[in-house]
């Protein structure tokens, strides 16, 4: 068992979330679907799910139990990409029926913040030359969904 795991409130649709979510990642799982067995200040015995799964390896846990308090920026998750296909198509998968936004991040269509990154961004920005990494960083801000190979025509450009 993780000593953190990461733990998403849904007002509904949790197990939804949970099943795409799985479908995206290699490594992923259902791990085990439950309803409360007792009334809870959501609503009476059975009327909330909670889901456990696991994403790339990191468990995690859902709960559809009615509205409380929308998801934000103030928390997101980050993918790290090998490469453009896989940008690509997360970024595909991810957006649709959500919301996209600036330096590859979006919004899924249940509401949770997502950044999807080459892995290769944060080695381009990390460079000790601080002008290639500015000229990364100018690039990025200016996408929406990433692309390496804007972002390494940025690095290398003399």
């Amino acid at each position: 068992m993780a000593k953190i795991t990461p733990h998403l409130w849904y007002s509904d649709k949790a197990e939804e979330a949970a099943r795409f979510y799985v479908s995206l990642l290699p490594n992923s799982r259902i791990d085990s679907i439950a309803t409360m067995p007792t009334d809870s200040p959501s609503g009476p015995a059975g009327s909330v799910t909670v889901v456990e799964f696991t994403l790339a390896g990191q468990p995690f846990q859902a709960i559809a139990a009615g509205p409380l308090d929308s998801f934000n920026h103030a928390i997101s998750f980050v993918i790290n990409c090998d490469d453009q296909a896989e940008v690509d198509r997360l970024w595909d998968a991810l957006s649709e029926g959500g919301s996209v936004e600036q330096c590859g991040w979006l919004k899924d269509r249940y509401g949770l913040s997502w950044q999807i990154v080459p892995t290769v961004l944060g080695e381009m920005m990390k460079d000790p030359d601080r002008v290639r990494g500015k000229r990364v960083a100018d690039a990025m801000m200016k996408m929406v969904k990433l692309d390496i190979a804007r972002l390494k025509a940025a690095y290398d450009a003399a």
